[in-house]
C-alpha cells in the first residue's frame, strides 16, 4: 500500500487516495474570490443605496473580508463565511441584506442570483486560478505512486470543476464533489464518504487536505487515517484546531510505496 509521509512532522500513515479541499488548497483562494466578493460587495451596495439603505454590518463583516486604506479586498478571514459558506449560505445572507432595507425576499434570492452570476462572468473573463505551491508536483507524485485522488468542495460541482480545468489539473482527479452533490455539506463526512466509494476504497485509506477546520471536522467524522491542514503561515494556523498536522505547502508531503 502507498503511505504519504510529512516532511519534518514524523507522521507516515498507509494511504490509498487524497481528498482536497479546493478553495485555499489547490488554488489561492484570493486571487480567484477577492474579484468576486468585490463585485459583489459593489453591486449589493449600488442596490442598497438606491433603496435608500446601506449595509446592515460593516463592509468588511457581510462576507468576511479585510480591506486596505483604499477599501480593497486584501485578505479574508479564514473562519468567515466567504472561506466556508456554500452557495446556498452565501445567497441568503446577502439576501438578507436586501430584505432588511424593505425588498421581498424572493425578489431579494432572485437579484442575489443575478448579482453573483455577473460577478463570476467577469472571473471567467481572467480565469485567476493559480495553483498552490508545489501542488502540481505532488499531485505527479501521488499519480506514479497509484493513490487516487478526489476534490470535496463546499463549491457546487460544476463551478469547481471548471476552476479546475482553469488550473490545468482535471486529469489527476478521479472524483471531483461539490456541496449539490450530497444532503450534508462540511463539517459532516458526506462528502469524503462519498469520494472514498468513488475512489473504490475505505475512509480509513484516506488523507483529506484542507485549509479550514471544517475540512479536518470532515476528515474525523468520516474516520479519515489523517487530516491534513493546509496553511501557508504556520503562525496564522490556530484555526485549524482538529488538524493532525499542518504543512505550509505541499513540498512537505512526500508519497512512496
Amino acid at each position: 500500500m502507498p503511505k504519504l509521509q510529512i516532511s519534518g512532522k514524523g507522521q507516515s500513515v498507509p494511504c490509498e487516495g487524497i481528498l482536497f479541499d479546493k478553495d485555499g488548497t489547490l488554488l489561492h483562494f484570493l486571487t480567484l474570490w477577492g474579484g468576486w466578493a468585490e463585485y459583489v460587495l459593489d453591486s449589493m451596495e449600488k442596490q442598497l443605496a438606491m433603496m435608500g439603505a446601506g449595509f446592515t454590518s460593516p463592509r468588511e463583516q457581510v462576507l468576511g473580508t479585510k480591506h486596505d486604506a483604499k477599501g480593497q479586498i486584501c485578505g479574508y478571514d479564514v473562519t468567515g463565511p466567504l472561506a466556508m459558506g456554500t452557495v446556498e449560505e452565501t445567497t441568503g445572507m446577502l439576501a438578507w441584506q436586501l430584505y432588511a432595507a424593505g425588498m421581498p425576499w424572493n425578489e431579494a434570492i432572485t437579484q442575489v442570483k443575478q448579482m453573483t452570476k455577473n460577478a463570476m462572468y467577469e472571473i471567467r473573463r481572467s480565469k485567476p486560478a493559480f495553483p498552490m505551491t508545489g501542488l502540481e508536483q505532488f499531485l505527479t507524485k501521488c499519480t506514479q505512486a497509484s493513490v487516487k485522488l478526489a476534490v470535496v468542495t463546499s463549491d457546487d460541482t460544476a463551478a469547481a470543476m471548471e476552476h479546475i480545468e482553469w488550473l490545468g489539473l482535471s486529469s489527476f482527479f478521479t472524483a471531483i464533489i461539490g456541496r449539490d452533490q450530497v444532503r450534508n455539506g462540511k463539517p459532516h463526512p458526506d462528502m469524503a464518504e462519498m469520494a472514498c466509494r468513488l475512489l473504490g476504497i475505505k475512509p480509513e485509506e484516506a488523507v483529506v487536505v484542507g485549509d479550514s477546520n471544517a475540512d479536518m471536522q470532515m476528515g474525523k467524522q468520516a474516520g479519515a487515517a489523517l487530516a491534513v491542514g493546509l496553511c501557508d503561515n504556520i503562525e496564522d494556523a490556530a484555526h485549524l484546531i482538529d488538524a493532525d498536522v499542518v504543512i505550509s505547502d505541499y513540498n512537505e508531503l512526500e508519497v512512496y510505496r
